[in-house]
């Protein structure tokens, strides 16, 4: 996958080089090229000097292209305009945006741009958001065998009953994250848009529960 990052502080620097370390090509944008330094001579993604959310600056980074964009920058403001010009003007499936404010990032994640507060940022956050199939597991117990991970679901699943996809995937979602906020699944609970959902399983039963969260409610039966 093409990822393009807006930003080469310490967080955009250390995601480039882990993208690229995956096998993903990676392209870095940022307004000062003496901030390229960090990604070292070892990087070989491209350095584009220039505004994020300019759409020729994105367009150099191959935006159009790109399946993946991470705005990582020291502004909200910068990093939540670009990550919509990379969603809604290029068509970005993956989007996500860093943010100091927390009040901001709840805002933010009713527009449906993934968010990730300052406050409790992790590296392994972010690649989540990027790359929510395979992605690494949040928590699994001492010997592996059961595991804690955040699954992506298709979009056509919003509107739908949680326990429609709990059926269609036979698990069980332990939690589920809105807002910002974790959230015991209900019954009556709906999917919506901007949900992380997190589930509880055996270690060789993610990549089957990924491919069920990835179909259509038709296709699963519903």
């Amino acid at each position: 996958m093409h990822i393009v990052i807006m930003g080469c502080g310490r967080v955009g620097s250390a995601l480039a080089r882990t993208l690229e370390k995956q096998g993903h090509s990676v392209a870095v944008i940022d307004q000062d090229p003496t901030a390229f330094r960090r990604l070292g001579a070892g990087f070989n993604g491209r350095r584009v000097t220039g505004v994020g959310f300019d759409q020729d600056t994105l367009k150099e980074a191959g935006i159009e292209e790109a399946g993946a964009f991470a705005a990582v920058s020291s502004g909200d403001n910068s990093n939540i305009i670009a990550a919509r010009v990379a969603r809604e003007n290029f068509g970005v499936e993956h989007v996500a945006a860093r943010i100091y404010d927390p009040r901001r990032a709840e805002v933010y994640q009713r527009l449906g741009i993934p968010t990730v507060a300052t406050v409790r940022w992790t590296a392994d956050q972010m690649l989540r958001r990027l790359l929510p199939s395979g992605a690494e597991p949040l928590w699994q117990d001492p010997s592996g065998s059961v595991q804690l991970a955040e699954v992506a679901f298709a979009p056509a699943w919003i509107g739908h009953r949680l326990s429609e996809l709990e059926e269609a995937a036979g698990v069980r979602v332990a939690f589920v994250t809105r807002v910002g906020e974790g959230t015991l699944p209900t019954p009556q609970m709906v999917v919506q848009e901007g949900d992380l959902v997190h589930v509880m399983l055996r270690r060789n039963e993610l990549t089957a529960v990924e491919a069920a969260f990835a179909k259509a409610p038709e296709e699963a039966g519903h």
